[in-house]
């Protein structure tokens, strides 16, 4: 094989390389943190001071048992009137996101049934109000 067959070949293996590369990136799935990112973005300053109002108070727990992910308010809001979300965030897939209304009994916890989650890592993030008071917390969990 002369030199000038051995360019040729060279320029078509890159030619099919390019290919190849222009399909992986045509067919790669890709989730956006939020499909309402920009509206999300302007509205990030009442997580700021969610943050800052949970600070004050004791920690949240979330917990996992065999059967349910349990989560605790701060002790100082039991018996109080709450309303709210917990948002189980999935990074890697968005597909696996689940929301569920904020609904604690006396003691200020709340369970959910793990049969409604998958086993993946969840960024569980929980907002809620107490006239009109607002707080925010995040917390890391992996389902198991």
């Amino acid at each position: 094989m002369n030199w000038g067959n051995r360019m040729l070949l060279v320029f078509a293996l890159f030619a099919c390389f390019i290919i190849f590369l222009v399909y992986k990136c045509i067919n790669t799935k890709f989730d956006l943190v939020s499909k309402d990112y920009y509206k999300d973005e302007l509205r990030y300053q009442d997580k700021i001071d969610g943050k800052l109002n949970a600070a004050e108070l004791s920690n949240i727990n979330v917990e996992q048992n065999s059967d349910a992910v349990i989560i605790m308010l701060p002790k100082e809001q039991n018996g109080m009137k709450v309303n709210g979300e917990v948002f189980f965030y999935c990074p890697t897939n968005s597909e696996k996101d689940k929301h569920f209304p904020l609904a604690i009994d006396t003691e200020g916890k709340q369970s959910i049934d793990k049969k409604m989650l998958s086993k993946v890592g969840y960024k569980v993030k929980i907002t809620w109000d107490i006239d009109k008071k607002k707080f925010y917390s995040e917390k890391d969990i992996t389902i198991n």
